[in-house]
């Protein structure tokens, strides 16, 4: 697909964006991505992260729904979760 001239995202700012986050059921993984994910997006309410356990328990996926402002603020949110050892997927 072809992005307009000057653009490099189809997005348009703000906008809300939402991030899965994967890793295995420790304990701090879900305080840890909170506070990554607080440190790109300030005004994210961690009382709306989603929690979802996978069915044998051993992985827990993240959902946060954030106010997205620019490709910058997601491009840094997505490499700083990407590379935590606690994370395993990014989506």
């Amino acid at each position: 697909m072809d992005l307009p001239e000057g653009k490099d995202t189809l997005l348009e700012f703000p906008t809300d964006f939402p991030l899965k986050i994967m890793g295995a059921t420790v304990d701090g993984f879900a305080q840890t991505v909170l506070e990554v994910v607080q440190r790109h997006a300030p005004d994210f309410d961690g009382n709306s992260m989603e929690m979802r356990p996978s069915k044998g328990g051993k992985y827990l996926s993240l959902t946060c729904t954030i106010r997205a402002t620019s490709k910058p603020q997601l491009d840094a949110l997505y490499i700083e979760l990407s590379s935590h050892p606690m994370v395993k997927v990014v989506l």
